[in-house]
């Protein structure tokens, strides 16, 4: 995962979409920012994601159905789970599939309806891996009956639970094998999730409390740590 951009530093986006129309109106869109984001075009490569100018793009910007009818949440929560920090692009406009993505750990949902006056300002949240909430998936998120408990992606669950279990997040880091920047944007998003059904939790110990209640985590596995440290 890159790391979060320095103030003034210059933010790196790859897109993956299969109409090259939409890439250059993004495009076009990146350069006329202030400052200017740099646009790294994959097409419909999802390789190029992983290798190449994509692999160090601080975000990915995902077309969810590269192939029609299809859309690709696997691909979505492999992204997710290696600590990319996504912003969907989709023209699906219903609800269910917004959240869901959410639920699967893409910082932003947007359609392609929403022009650069919300594509823009998400890709400078989401570089510092914080979320940004579009029209869209506001009004997903009012609308959604489902009940208190938000769904967390496993990974997510994994890593709240290694944090909880341990003394540093530099431990959970090395034990995870991941940087100390992606376990914050995971423990963020559990953070985002927890306040989008009402339960926030700005604390460790709240969250704490909240994982307990939700059975994500027993205090016997708690006590049990603190009595080998």
């Amino acid at each position: 995962m890159a790391a979060e951009p320095a103030a003034g530093e210059l933010i790196t986006v790859v897109i993956v979409d299969d109409h090259a129309a939409i890439a250059a109106g993004v495009r076009l869109w990146c350069s006329q920012a202030v400052p200017p984001i740099e646009l790294v075009d994959a097409g419909d490569r999802l390789a190029d994601v992983w290798t190449g100018p994509g692999a160090d793009a601080d975000v990915v910007i995902f077309d969810l159905e590269l192939v029609p009818r299809r859309p690709d949440f696997g691909e979505l929560r492999r992204l997710v789970d290696n600590g990319r920090r996504v912003i969907v692009y989709s023209q699906h406009v219903d609800d269910a599939t917004a959240i869901k993505c959410v639920d699967l750990g893409a910082l932003a949902y947007l359609t392609k309806r929403e022009g650069p006056d919300h594509l823009l300002p998400a890709i400078r949240a989401v570089a510092k891996g914080e979320p940004y909430t579009a029209p869209s998936l506001s009004g997903a998120l009012i609308a959604d009956d489902a009940p208190g408990r938000p769904r967390l992606s496993q990974r997510e669950t994994e890593v709240l639970r290694a944090w909880f279990v341990a003394s540093s997040k530099e431990l959970v880091a090395a034990k995870l094998n991941i940087t100390v920047k992606t376990v914050d944007t995971y423990i963020a998003r559990v953070r985002v999730k927890y306040a989008n059904v009402g339960r926030e939790a700005r604390t460790k110990s709240e969250l704490v409390g909240r994982a307990l209640d939700d059975g994500l985590i027993t205090l016997a596995e708690l006590n049990e740590t603190a009595t080998s440290l």
